[in-house]
């Protein structure tokens, strides 16, 4: 999985999500996409943790604290959805996976 993507990851996990939803698979089959699945979303929260550090550090001012700034997220429309980044450490995150 170290050589996956993101996308592809969150891709696959979504693949195994509708799997299990709908379809009449065995047990054996039912319990090795789930193992698959949390294997890929502990590779994604792992992911995310790590992108998050790299942009906590960007925003560090000269004396190590986290300054907010804004930024802009743009939706698949093309649309920007003005937010404001408020200081949050890892430890804060409520991921429930």
């Amino acid at each position: 999985m170290k050589d996956m993507s993101f996308e592809k990851a969150l891709g696959e996990l979504e693949e195994i999500v509708n799997k299990l939803e709908g379809s009449e698979l065995s047990l054996d089959e039912s319990l090795g996409l789930f193992e698959k699945g949390v294997q890929l979303a502990r590779f994604l929260r792992k992911e995310l943790e790590t992108a998050e550090k790299k942009v906590e550090i960007l925003l560090k001012d000269e004396k190590g604290d986290l300054k907010p700034e804004p930024f802009e997220l743009t939706t698949q429309e093309g649309g920007a959805v003005e937010e404001s980044q408020k200081e949050k450490s890892v430890e804060d995150d409520d991921i429930p996976f």
